[in-house]
């Protein structure tokens, strides 16, 4: 789909004129040879790729064979532009989840032992992976610290701390997006609202459910989650030297903790979130988009 298939009606919203069906854009793709185009095509080490260069690097002798297959690509997964043959996106989105291993692998990970104590109970803690999902939980009271998506690629050529260490920054980058309105999955309109009931990863009374209106993904999160990146949070841990980006989030009680945020006021939603630290204690106010309305240190 180009950009000139795509149309906007009076509301504002976008219609594609020229659109596949799901399963036909999977029938496309589910061939070992259009596969083998877009690998090739990532693997190029300049873009665009030439006709010729492409078919010596998928290894197909018959050049009419060869154009059937990357015409069946063309115009959706592959653009045909002035010097060959390029990715548009969702030709990208294919070979990336090919390499993230989410089509075809399904790797076993025995749980490992994490830094950092639990919150709850100060045990020690530990990463359990199922399901292309990794928790970090208590070994010894089970208190959940955060269970988010973690692709199976992820965990290919990195230590049990390295792995730690890319699920932290997984976890920072998708709330990151979902809080600024942005699915971390198709890049549609995410909303978030607060909620009192139901259960989540984390165990806590006060969460924040953050849900795409198009792809239907979702999050869930304390509220301080959000703050982890905030100008006034990592300046309050700065000055009192800690640097945020090198601790875990699950290492941080008021992350991942029910104790540290409460609700102000409903609807709307103001929440109030407190950072104890050193003697000292950051208070934030958020309102019901994440926004920070007020910050205030209280020194001991």
């Amino acid at each position: 789909m180009s950009r000139s298939d795509v149309s906007s009606d009076s509301d504002g919203l976008f219609e594609c004129s020229d659109c596949l069906a799901p399963a036909e854009a999977f029938a496309l793709i589910g061939n070992e040879t259009r596969l083998a185009i877009l690998e090739a095509l990532w693997a190029a080490e300049e873009r665009p790729v030439s006709f010729s260069d492409l078919r010596r690097e998928v290894g197909m002798r018959d050049s009419a064979q060869f154009n059937y297959h990357l015409q069946k690509l063309s115009g959706h997964f592959v653009a045909q532009v002035e010097g060959g043959y390029d990715f548009k996106h969702a030709g990208e989105k294919v070979v990336r989840s090919v390499i993230a291993g989410s089509f075809n692998e399904h790797p076993t990970l025995e749980p490992f032992p994490v830094q950092g104590a639990c919150y709850s109970c100060g045990g020690p803690l530990q990463a359990v992976y199922e399901d292309e999902r990794l928790a970090i939980e208590c070994t010894d009271c089970r208190a959940g610290h955060g269970e988010y998506s973690f692709p199976p690629g992820g965990l290919n050529d990195r230590t049990h701390e390295e792995v730690a260490e890319a699920f932290d920054h997984r976890v920072r980058h998708l709330h990151c997006l979902a809080a600024d309105g942005v699915c971390p999955e198709c890049g549609g309109r995410m909303e978030t609202h607060v909620r009192e009931e139901g259960e989540c990863c984390l165990g806590v009374a006060v969460r924040l459910d953050h849900e795409c209106q198009q792809c239907g993904h979702t999050l869930c999160s304390t509220a301080s989650l959000r703050l982890l990146d905030h100008s006034e949070t990592v300046s309050f841990h700065r000055e009192r030297g800690v640097h945020l980006d090198e601790r875990p989030y699950w290492t941080l009680p008021w992350c991942v903790s029910d104790e540290y945020a409460r609700v102000l006021e409903r609807d709307p939603y103001v929440l109030d979130v407190r950072i104890p630290l050193a003697g000292d204690e950051l208070r934030v106010t958020l309102d019901d988009d994440l926004d920070v309305l007020e910050t205030a240190v209280e020194r001991s």
